[in-house]
């Protein structure tokens, strides 16, 4: 994988979604080998046509600041966009730009505690306080150290319908959970999870996407595979045609 544009074989190697560049403006670049006709970015002021750089591959730049919410318009139909990092409204709402720069550092570097000591917590953040949110988890995290807990492991929260679920659902895979607090909220409850001692794993869900987001998910592309069948939702498409970008969708999600 790679995301460096010099370097990447491929336009889909490069960073999808919207990425800030530091001066001002975001990049946007979306897989939609199923467009036929048109793709563009929707902000504020308007629709910004993005252009095609081979593959399937649509990328623009465009003046625009945190915080602001943006669509991807395929052939005219506004979606959200398939690596979104936030859906501040869920599912059916726009994705929201992020830079994580802007939320601080995480102070001293951690050191993630020898395996021995990885006593494994699994914390589910809309039950494990009466508020359901990252940052009443994070208030809380000390109290596991103190049981001897090494690392606590956050149960999925890539964004899913509704404020409460067991996250196996997830729809976008890059994004966190709106109702538990976005992806400011996670990090931050990372960052007190460290101050505290505590590594921090991550459960993800790469296998099938939530029934919920299907068909927006599929208006882009070939996301989805019918040669396996999952109990939870359409199978992922790793190894039919046109995976390569999927394999690459899913590894910047990890990253």
């Amino acid at each position: 994988m790679t995301t460096d544009p010099a370097t990447s074989k491929y336009p889909w190697e490069r960073e999808l979604g919207a990425r800030p560049l530091g001066d001002g403006r975001f990049s946007f670049r979306v897989w939609a080998p199923r467009a036929s006709e048109s793709v563009a970015v929707r902000l504020s002021g308007g629709d910004v046509a993005l252009e095609e750089a081979g593959y399937g591959v649509y990328e623009g730049t465009a003046p625009c600041q945190p915080g602001a919410d943006y669509w991807f318009v395929l052939d005219g139909v506004a979606l959200p966009d398939p690596c979104s990092r936030w859906q501040p409204a869920g599912l059916r709402g726009p994705s929201r730009v992020v830079d994580p720069s802007a939320w601080g550092g995480a102070g001293a570097a951690f050191v993630r505690p020898p395996l021995p000591e990885l006593v494994l917590y699994e914390l589910h953040v809309g039950t494990f306080t009466a508020e359901g949110t990252f940052a009443a988890a994070a208030g809380r995290v000390g109290e596991l150290a103190s049981l001897g807990v090494g690392a606590i492991e956050i149960m999925p929260v890539a964004e899913f319908p509704g404020a409460r679920g067991w996250g196996y659902d997830g729809v976008y895979i890059s994004a966190a959970q709106s109702s538990y607090g976005g992806p400011e909220g996670l990090a931050r409850l990372v960052h007190a999870a460290h101050a505290a001692g505590l590594a921090v794993i991550l459960d993800v869900v790469y296998n099938h996407l939530g029934a919920s987001g299907v068909q927006a998910i599929e208006a882009f592309g070939p996301y989805f595979t019918n040669k396996y069948e999952t109990p939870w939702g359409r199978a992922i498409n790793y190894d039919d045609a046109d995976c390569d970008p999927v394999r690459e969708f899913v590894c910047q999600s990890a990253v």
